[in-house]
């Protein structure tokens, strides 16, 4: 691809104002190497006659686009197309299991000192290098196509993958906006702004109990562009973030960049940053007038024109020239299209205006300053803990950001960040009303971190209250018959449960036997028994450390993360191989489960954490899924989104709605695993994250995705739902991928039931839920693995009805989804019934946090320089864009880095009775313009 220089020096330019434009002394500055095509002397070559004070109006002749197009198929690539139950269950058993000599002497293990004062730290590792048997791949399906970022690990998973993938016409959605390459439609080929309200939702099949509801794409309320972007513009897409990307346009390959539009999520203005072009402004809605509100803030630095549009909504038009004095002419040219002057370097940007002249004061004052990209920073401090979203600012530095916050933000802001509220709200499309924010920042806190949620069933604090109860302590009859369940599924053949040709089901495989293990040492005190299934474990285990499972894994180095080899051995590169796995959909979903594996593994024996690569291997999945910065190998979090604290489960596939989940439970586990490896790793960052990352899911859970009957955020006639199903950014759909069975649809959300789930699943809505599908008899229709499923959800509410329907002396197996089993479920449902009758006992075996010892004072994050998390290793070689280091990007398919080596029937007694905290950015730069996107 060609060299694409830099488009906008702003960062660079230095100038005082105060003073009427005609008065500022631009001085020339030097710039940076790469900006070759900007001149560095920025003296005014335009003086604009005064602005055109009279109100424009159009006359309509043809009829405004209003409604839009809406998709209710499901996306056709990228789902799961099969039963996520469907495993290959109870297999055949073979001798009974001979119990070892010497029994486990489980951890605790300590951690390598607290949390740092930001949370957000490189792991612990001895070497960034992906586990050594893991060969590298540079022929990945999906090649990177028109993304200017060069030899770096690229986000897969985050909202803006529609801008390079497949045809590049769909949207993205920043919230409460969504934009699209408008590629010609509607006259223009910049970029296309959309904001649809609820009242413009379509809801279906059945209006009065929908099924989805979805709202409308394609209605081009306004879009930015220029004159010189025409027919063979071409848009590339630049540093690939977390929160934000840059979307670059030139009229044609090859040529210069005229148009940049910063995209970052939250954005309350949309602002294209134009190098020597004619803005251009479009609107398939129309303009009916048009008029010139004079200088925003009186500073003669940025100007205003109000409009409004034939469907009456309102919205500004801000304008910062940087090469010329007095006011920019915008000029309405027939119903549809603003021009502006030709020859233009500078800002426009646009906003919806819902707050009349109070919200106008508002966008006032931050016109003129945009934000290019995000900072995460966090730290915990005891049961509490705070994360801070900080905003990397451009244009006039001095003026604050604008930015929307979803409902879950607004719920849990601090002091600080609930006093820059504003009355501005629009509404989004699946995530509620959006506020806006006047700061640079928003801190929010969570003060009821699950800290002392271990391998054991837990139990939420009755009535409100924080904090919950572990419990292992188990009654006679349970212990009995948990015991015999125990001995018979550990004679099962682990292997042909778990060394399948899916990650996904080996790995629920791997865990389902885990937590047998665990159970039998833990709560039933067979120790000696649980040691020989532990050995079984280290096994299966190993053959995925040593990657020799069906379908082994590889590095990938283009997009640079650890896939499935499904896809690359298939004939026609089949991206839909173990849930498209390869193309990076549901990897917190596939290896949440190795990782917990992993932690209950290194739990009962600590001494294998260091034996072989054990380490190594868990940690290069955890750095797949969920690493804590951006390092040489691995993008930062490319599951999680920070932004609506849940991930997504969709990767490299382009989608009309955008990306989606349905396995909020799964995504849950995933996060619980993570907190659990860090306890057990010693990692004491790694746990700390994972209990914030898992207080901020449960928040957005209980926000979007389970429905209880006062839920404030979806619509109403769509809450007796219960869960929105597959929720995309576009639309939530009441079904699965796979199905639309109720149990389908509700379990999804349920599985695999773990010591987390009373964490994230609360009680009334458990309850709400049951008695609106399952109640009455109801799950007892329900066939197969499901019922089971359903079951041990019941335990969170009801624990004797579920214990009895897994201690049925007949209990039928087949009711067993293949990565659980009767032992755990029969030990959740007995110990969640001694926690209601005040019997509870929790894992001595697990160091926890004092609680009651810490400082109760709210933690205040620090924020870190970068705008998102990075860290690199001294000893490690850093690779550069210039100068890529040759482990990576040079290795030729299947081969090893250079410096890496490869490795090496029961029966029943009677039922139970009834770091270092990084430098604060600096925000200024010597004045008030700065931020600019730069382009490789």
């Amino acid at each position: 691809m060609a060299k694409l220089y830099l488009l906008l020096a702003v960062s660079q330019l230095t100038f005082v104002y105060g003073f009427p434009a005609r008065d500022i002394k631009r001085q020339p500055d030097v710039l940076d190497e790469r900006a070759i095509t900007i001149s560095t002397d920025l003296e005014a070559t335009t003086s604009y006659s005064t602005a055109i004070q009279t109100l424009q109006t159009a006359t309509l002749t043809t009829r405004p686009s209003l409604e839009g197009t809406i998709q209710t198929a499901l996306p056709t690539g990228g789902g799961i197309t099969k039963d996520p139950a469907d495993l290959p269950g109870v297999t055949k058993t073979v001798d009974p299991l001979c119990p070892e000599e010497t029994p486990l002497e489980p951890g605790p293990t300590a951690p390598v000192g607290p949390p740092s004062q930001n949370i957000f730290v490189p792991l612990l590792l001895a070497t960034q290098v992906p586990a050594p048997s893991i060969p590298f791949r540079g022929d990945h399906p999906v090649q990177k196509q028109n993304i200017v970022d060069g030899n770096t690990p690229l986000q897969t998973n985050k909202f803006y993958a529609n801008f390079f993938l497949g045809t590049r016409k769909e949207s993205v959605w920043a919230h409460p906006y969504s934009l699209s390459w408008a590629q010609g439609r509607g006259g223009t080929y910049g970029m296309a702004i959309s904001h649809t309200e609820r009242s413009q939702f379509s809801f279906g099949p059945d209006a009065n109990k929908p099924q989805y509801f979805i709202s409308p794409i394609g209605i081009q309320h306004m879009a930015l562009s220029a004159t010189e972007l025409r027919e063979g513009t071409v848009m590339t897409v630049e540093s690939l973030k977390a929160f934000s990307a840059f979307a670059n346009f030139a009229p044609s390959a090859g040529s210069r960049v005229m148009m940049s539009v910063p995209v970052v999520q939250g954005m309350g203005f949309i602002t294209a940053v134009y190098d020597n072009a004619q803005p251009i402004l479009s609107s398939g809605v129309f303009f009916r007038s048009v008029k010139y509100a004079g200088s925003a803030n009186g500073a003669n630095i940025t100007f205003k024109y109000n409009t409004q549009l034939e469907d009456n909504s309102q919205w500004l038009i801000y304008v910062t020239p940087l090469r010329a004095d007095g006011v920019p002419p915008m000029v309405l040219a027939g119903s549809g299209t603003i021009r502006g002057p030709e020859a233009f370097t500078g800002l426009v940007q646009v906003t919806k205006n819902p707050g009349g002249q109070e919200g106008e004061r508002y966008f006032d004052g931050s016109a003129g300053a945009y934000a290019t990209e995000a900072t995460i920073s966090g730290s915990v401090n005891g049961p509490s803990g705070s994360y801070t979203l900080s905003w990397t600012k451009g244009g006039v530095l001095d003026r604050p950001l604008i930015m929307y916050a979803l409902p879950h933000h607004v719920e849990s802001f601090d002091p600080e960040t609930r006093g820059a509220m504003t009355g501005i709200q629009l509404v989004t499309t699946t995530k509620g009303v959006a506020t806006a924010v006047q700061a640079d920042r928003i801190t929010m806190i969570e003060p009821d971190l699950p800290t002392n949620i271990g391998f054991a069933p837990w139990a939420k604090a009755a009535n409100g209250a924080q904090g919950g109860t572990e419990n292992v302590n188990l009654a006679a009859s349970a212990l009995q018959l948990v015991n015999a369940a125990g001995t018979t599924e550990l004679r099962q053949d682990f292997i042909s449960q778990t060394s399948l040709n899916s990650m996904y089901y080996s790995g629920k495989g791997l865990a389902k036997f885990a937590g047998v293990i665990y159970t039998m040492q833990t709560m039933a005190g067979n120790s000696n028994l649980a040691a020989a299934g532990l050995e079984k474990l280290k096994d299966a285990f190993n053959v995925f450390v040593n990657n020799t499972q069906p379908e082994p894994l590889v590095y990938d180095t283009v997009w640079k993360g650890v896939v499935s080899g499904a896809s690359y051995r298939s004939p026609t590169r089949d991206l839909g191989l173990d849930f498209g796995n390869t193309a990076y959909n549901d990897h917190h979903f596939h290896y949440g489960y190795f990782v917990y594996t992993a932690a209950v593994i290194g739990h009962l024996d600590p001494a294998w954490l260091d034996q072989g690569t054990n380490r190594q291997w868990v940690n290069t999945l955890v750095r797949d899924y969920a690493n804590s910065v951006t390092d040489n190998y691995f993008p930062f979090s490319r599951s999680f989104d920070w932004f609506h604290t849940h991930s997504w489960a969709k990767g490299l596939f382009e989608s009309g709605d955008g990306k989606d989940q349905e396995s909020t439970s799964e995504d849950a586990f995933a996060t619980f695993a993570l907190k659990m490896w860090g306890k057990i790793s010693g990692d004491a960052n790694m746990e700390a994250r994972g209990n914030l990352q898992l207080a901020v899911q449960a928040r957005s859970l209980r926000n979007y995705f389970l429905l209880k009957s006062d839920n404030k955020n979806q619509p109403p006639q769509f809450l007796f739902n219960k869960v929105t199903g597959i929720l995309f950014e576009n639309k939530c759909d009441h079904v699965t991928y796979f199905g639309s069975n109720i149990e389908y649809i509700q379990g999804i959300q349920i599985l695999p039931v773990n010591p987390s789930s009373a964490y994230t699943r609360p009680k009334d809505f458990v309850t709400e839920e049951w008695n609106t599908f399952f109640s009455n008899g109801r799950v007892d229709q329900v066939a197969g693995s499901w019922r089971g499923i359903l079951y041990a959800n019941l335990a969170l509410i009801d624990p004797e009805t579920s214990y009895n329907y897994f201690a049925d002396p007949n209990f039928d197996y087949g009711s067993l989804d293949g990565g659980a089993s009767r032992t755990w479920y029969l030990a959740y449902s007995a110990s969640m019934l001694n926690i209601e009758a005040a019997k509870a006992e929790p894992d001595t075996t697990l160091q926890y946090p004092p609680q009651q010892q810490e400082s109760q004072q709210q933690p205040q994050p620090q924020l870190s320089q970068q705008a998102e998390p990075t860290g690199d290793l001294p000893a490690t070689p850093q690779p550069t864009q210039e100068a890529p280091q040759p482990e990576v990007p040079q290795q030729p398919p299947q081969q090893q880095p250079p410096e890496q080596q490869p490795p090496q029937q029961e029966q029943a007694p009677e039922d139970l009775p009834a770091a270092q905290t990084p430098p604060a950015q600096e925000q200024s730069a010597n004045g008030p313009y700065s931020g600019g996107p730069s382009f490789d």
